[in-house]
């Protein structure tokens, strides 16, 4: 595969996607129709998930066994494959059971329901959780960057079209948990500044780290993503889907994402066969 060239585009939209939907809720009232978000950030996890598994986990596996040598020990090579997509689905449990989680969106999922929470109170600071959702936000960068690096501009954009779908909901989740956990608007407009410079950042320090260098560590880079992809899109509908008010909703959101994502990979190759 022939590798494209510095993803600078593609790290500055991400920039303005993600200062746009977090910002959207410190300075509107969007914030006060959560329906509307659930339904996208469903939507958005299940393109997520499809994009994982049948784009990011396939091309890392092709690229990770492209140049596979016969003599070479194939079962130790399979267990790294998947250890490295389990590295990645680890790395954010363990985040989250310490705290440092990525999982904000009961903030807009609780405020007004039935049991009468208006406010989830956090366990840990603010600047904790910021700091959790920032590194999965860089995530997002290291899987943009490094299929940059390694795989076919269509591959990169197919990656970065999940990646950016996802974004918007997510920095609106962090917009609205930080305008009800700080006393300070700017320090709310800070949050999200941070969290939107973490993909384009990682996304360029990923690419200029990764060019050239073994597919091998390029695929398992992939591979990681993937299984923080995995994570998110599963951890961001959950508690809608275990709610028995909103769980065929959020089930029918997640399976429209995985539908839209299949048209769109029939739609690419159809264009590719011709």
């Amino acid at each position: 595969m022939v590798a494209v060239g510095p993803p600078i585009e593609l790290a500055g939209l991400t920039l303005v996607l993600a200062l746009i939907g977090g910002l959207l809720p410190i300075f509107s009232k969007l914030k006060e129709n959560p329906e509307n978000l659930r339904r996208i950030t469903g939507i958005a996890s299940g393109i997520l998930l499809a994009s994982a598994l049948l784009v990011v986990v396939p091309e890392g596996f092709e690229l990770a066994t492209g140049d596979h040598d016969e003599h070479e020990d194939e079962g130790l090579e399979n267990l790294m494959i998947g250890a490295a997509v389990l590295a990645g689905f680890m790395m954010m449990l363990i985040l989250e059971g310490s705290g440092i989680g990525h999982a904000i969106h009961e903030e807009h999922h609780d405020h007004h329901d039935e049991h009468g929470h208006e406010h989830v109170h956090h366990r840990t600071s603010a600047w904790i959780l910021v700091l959790g959702l920032s590194l999965h936000s860089a995530a997002d960068g290291l899987a943009i960057g490094s299929a940059a690096a390694g795989t076919s501009e269509a591959v990169t954009a197919l990656v970065a079209m999940a990646v950016l779908i996802h974004k918007v909901p997510a920095a609106f989740s962090l917009g609205v948990f930080s305008m009800h956990e700080r006393e300070d608007r700017n320090e709310s407009i800070r949050d999200v500044v941070l969290f939107s410079l973490a993909t384009p950042v990682m996304i360029m320090v990923s690419f200029y780290a990764l060019e050239g260098v073994d597919e091998h560590i390029i695929a398992l880079s992939m591979l990681f993503a993937a299984g923080t992809f995995l994570y998110v899109s599963t951890v961001d509908t959950l508690p809608d889907i275990h709610n028995p008010e909103t769980g065929r909703q959020a089930l029918l959101n997640v399976l429209i994402g995985v539908a839209l994502m299949l048209a769109i990979l029939l739609l690419v190759g159809d264009l590719h066969a011709h």
